[in-house]
């Protein structure tokens, strides 16, 4: 399936990873809201909250002193939540990039305790109660066009360095990068090296190229594969309103290493008020809010 926009003499295509008619609603939907909300030009992995695309990792690094917070609604299917009783949770984080080469920042995904649930006492019954805690850092080992001109800026990174395979249980407690975990949810541990390439093109837009290597031992969310991912951000010339919109606009797609994900990132206020959606196999629907404030 291919979706088609005109602006002027200006057509932009992006095709579907599925051709039902389920999905196809779906992805017209998802496109649709994005050119009627109006305008991203943050690198996120975006449900996260660390510079990315939107799963895979990347080697894009924030400008010095941004500080970010955000939240967002997750479809719970592709974060290994399927015992729930509700289909979407949500998640909010916070994160600083300290210097030009040094991100870190922290996540909360909220869990939500089933009616008569054997975990969390009766009184939270229906209630999202409990939150997934997740920490992360990045580090630039290599800024875009150092030595010469062609050459890729790379990135060092982990995710939820920090998870655990059981709870509160000290003799299998299972921490670190040599943690298999087999019980907990281990979707947001991950290790990588990421390199990033950026093409300019005149009175077009900015294509993105990234490739990136994920580790983890995890036995219920396990990586060890390469993800490969590509974004373009609108530059046109012009200056009517629908090329306006239209240069606020990022779109993705991405390999993460287990998935193939879609997604927009649009730009409100000069960058200030970001607003992302994508869908994680794209099937899987999720979006959010994304604040920045640049403290430098």
């Amino acid at each position: 399936m291919m979706f088609i926009l005109e602006f002027e003499n200006v057509v932009v295509t992006m095709k579907s990873c599925n051709s039902t008619k389920k999905r196809r609603w779906k992805c017209n939907a998802l496109l649709i809201l994005f050119l009627l909300c109006g305008c991203l030009h943050i690198h996120a992995q975006a449900l996260r909250g660390t510079t990315g695309l939107l799963h895979a990792a990347t080697a894009d690094m924030e400008k010095d002193k941004t500080f970010k917070f955000g939240g967002n609604v997750l479809d719970i299917t592709p974060l290994r939540y399927e015992d729930f009783d509700v289909r979407y949770t949500f998640n909010y984080y916070l994160n600083i990039t300290i210097f030009p080469w040094l991100e870190v920042g922290y996540t909360c995904t909220l869990n939500y305790a089933n009616e008569g649930s054997t975990y969390f006492p009766e009184k939270v019954w229906g209630k999202y109660s409990n939150q997934d805690r997740s920490f992360y850092g990045r580090l630039r080992v290599w800024k875009e066009g150092w030595w010469k001109e062609w050459t890729p800026q790379i990135v060092l990174g982990a995710n939820d360095p920090s998870t655990n395979d059981i709870l509160g249980n000290s003799d299998k407690d299972d921490y670190g990068i040599g943690g298999v975990g087999e019980m907990g949810n281990g979707h947001w541990n991950r290790y990588y090296i990421a390199g990033t390439k950026h093409f300019y093109f005149k009175n077009r837009g900015e294509l993105g190229i990234h490739v990136a290597y994920l580790y983890n031992k995890r036995k219920d969310y396990h990586l060890n594969g390469p993800a490969v991912g590509v974004n373009f951000h609108f530059y046109l010339s012009g200056t009517n309103f629908f090329v306006k919109a239209l240069n606020n606009l990022n779109v993705m797609a991405e390999y993460d290493s287990r998935t193939i994900n879609c997604g927009l990132k649009y730009s409100f206020w000069k960058d200030y008020i970001n607003a992302v959606v994508e869908m994680t196999e794209c099937k899987h629907l999720s979006g959010g809010v994304i604040f920045k404030v640049h403290l430098k």
